[in-house]
């Protein structure tokens, strides 16, 4: 028999290709000891990236999360292991040193054992650091090379990526195929190279199924040295996001490696409880294209997980292209049309800006420029008149050392516009500001929570987190849900007065207590305010006035915080006792 392979389950990193957003804090907590039940897992993916910072959109805290979704794991023996950006850390652009050392002590006082550090550029000043923050903090560090496939990024060029990160201290190496893209031959000797060289390291494969060539790559990693494999679980597995865990076993037993069993009923169980939680509001978010695989993401190099929102910019951009179409007598773009036309320039865009590894951020940076240069195209104007300042950042060298050169049209057009290109330590441009988080969170009366959890949130997702802690996002966060909600019942084909009578069965109705004049607002201690659909109401709060025959006016409450569906009365109607003045949905999704 072939050597032991190990799998690890992306949970978090499932939902994360799929949709927007991720499990609550409590089906986290019931769905981890089933996945332990499962009997297959050495680690288990449980936070990082973007993972925090949706917790925070919808109003959650995403140190709880962390605490709660580890503990079973750690409690049974299987590694944690998170995602760090390199120099952007958990968000999409730079973090000062002293927040990105704070991370370390915070997750591995949360229960984190293994971070996996990349930079979208594989540029090694910006993973060293984290190797040696992590280490400090008692963490091991993962260091990944982000993979993708062009002219220079060879096998060759990978190995001495491989061999720096190794040199400052990283015990393991994980190959990051964010877009699946990976050539399997070329993976494989990558794999066997870095192995000759370093055989005590351990090597991790993450490849996302996107174009179809996962499966392959899994093998050729496996039968060259790889030790653990990342594998997903239906009913998120395939399509744009990692391949099933049960194919990835039967792939490699046959091939002679000893893999672990799986506990079928508990698989069952898990798979049967994540289905649960997207018909729960999670496949609100879910674009059902991203269960599909597709080849053209070949041509285009972008990973899978972005095909969504990309193909909510075109949608979002097509009715504009069309109108000028149209205005100079030439022929309407489909969508269809569009994402060839999209991944055509993507294809023309890419090895002019230096080839960025098309991974968060870069991968959205070279899209957007792409997007925008179809768009002047369409115009009739030329390329590169769009370029936002955050891909400015990238091309002069603010992110990090550009694996390949700027196209001379690039240059030319920063010297035209003053731009320095510059090759400097990237973290010299984002001092220390712990100091002033500090001052916020003494002025504002919050705690730093344990570990200074709360001090390190604020500081890594500022803008986020005071919505969190001002109530905003988990307000903004509901509303966005009801208005997905009915999205999906008029695309299912529910007319105006079915989805009326579906919500009324989920909601409760305030009834008028007396005869009288609906009166919303009115200089009684105060105005109330008049109440809309989706307004949310306090259990405490003043809902409405009657004004009875009598002269008096009768005070309205819910007596529970909920959410209008539906006015029944207007201003200054007169209603009877026992009439309905509207229809309020209880707020328990989050209570």
């Amino acid at each position: 028999m072939k050597k032991k392979i190990q799998f690890s389950l992306v949970y978090r990193d499932m939902w994360q290709s799929s949709g927007k957003y991720q499990p609550r804090i409590d089906q986290l907590e019931r769905i981890a000891p089933l996945i332990v039940e499962m009997g297959c897992f050495a680690r288990v993916e449980t936070n990082g990236g973007a993972f925090e910072q949706v917790n925070l959109l919808y109003g959650e805290n995403p140190n709880k999360a962390v605490r709660a979704f580890t503990r079973p794991f750690n409690e049974a023996g299987i590694q944690t292991h998170m995602l760090d950006r390199g120099l952007n850390a958990l968000r999409m652009y730079p973090v000062p040193a002293d927040v990105r050392r704070l991370m370390y002590k915070v997750k591995h006082a949360q229960g984190v054992d293994i971070t996996r550090i990349f930079c979208g550029l594989n540029d090694t000043r910006n993973i060293i650091p984290s190797i040696r923050y992590a280490l400090e903090a008692g963490m091991t560090p993962q260091a990944a090379l982000s993979i993708t496939h062009s002219p220079i990024h060879t096998v060759e060029y990978y190995t001495r990526v491989a061999d720096e990160l190794i040199a400052a201290g990283a015990p393991e190496i994980c190959l990051k195929d964010m877009a699946g893209i990976g050539r399997p031959e070329t993976l494989g000797k990558l794999v066997k190279a870095i192995k000759e060289r370093h055989p005590e390291i351990l090597i991790q494969y993450h490849g996302h199924s996107g174009p179809g060539l996962s499966m392959a790559s899994i093998l050729e990693v496996c039968e060259n040295g790889a030790d653990i494999i990342d594998v997903a679980m239906e009913p998120l597995s395939w399509g744009k996001v990692h391949p099933d865990v049960i194919s990835v076993q039967a792939l490699l037993r046959d091939a002679g490696f000893d893999v672990p069993d799986i506990n079928m009923k508990a698989y069952m169980q898990v798979r049967a409880m994540t289905q649960e939680f997207i018909d729960d509001f999670l496949g609100y978010f879910i674009d059902p294209t991203n269960k599909h695989a597709s080849s053209l993401l070949l041509k285009s190099g972008l990973p899978g997980g972005m095909m969504g929102s990309m193909m909510a910019d075109l949608k979002g951009v097509q009715s504009g292209i069309n109108m000028m179409l149209r205005a100079k007598e030439q022929p309407e773009l489909s969508l269809d049309d569009l994402v060839v036309m999209l991944f055509d320039e993507v294809e023309y865009v890419w090895p002019r800006l230096g080839y960025p590894p098309l991974v968060t951020p870069f991968s959205q940076y070279v899209k957007n420029v792409a997007l925008m240069n179809l768009m002047q195209q369409v115009k009739g104007e030329e390329r590169w008149s769009m370029i936002d300042n955050h891909t400015w950042d990238m091309i002069l060298g603010k992110s990090g050392r550009l694996p390949g050169k700027p196209a001379p049209e690039i240059v030319a057009l920063a010297r035209e516009k003053d731009y320095e290109f510059v090759d400097t330590d990237p973290q010299l441009n984002y001092p220390d500001a712990l100091d002033d988080y500090r001052r916020e969170m003494e002025q504002n009366g919050w705690g730093y929570g344990d570990d200074e959890e709360e001090l390190f949130e604020l500081a890594m997702h500022d803008r986020q987190y005071r919505d969190y802690k001002s109530g905003a996002a988990k307000e903004r966060f509901e509303n966005e849900l009801q208005r997905a909600k009915d999205a999906a019942m008029v695309k299912g084909g529910y007319s105006e007065e079915e989805i009326k009578k579906l919500k009324r069965t989920k909601a409760d109705p305030i009834l008028s207590p007396d005869n009288g004049q609906v009166l919303w607002e009115v200089s009684v201690e105060g105005p109330s305010i008049a109440p809309f659909v989706g307004y949310k109401v306090q259990h405490d709060q003043v809902f409405c006035y009657i004004s009875t025959p009598w002269g008096e006016y009768d005070k309205i409450y819910t007596g529970f915080t909920g959410r209008v569906v539906e006015i029944c009365a207007k201003q200054g109607d007169i209603i009877h006792k026992g009439d309905v003045i509207a229809y309020i949905q209880r707020s328990d999704i989050f209570a």
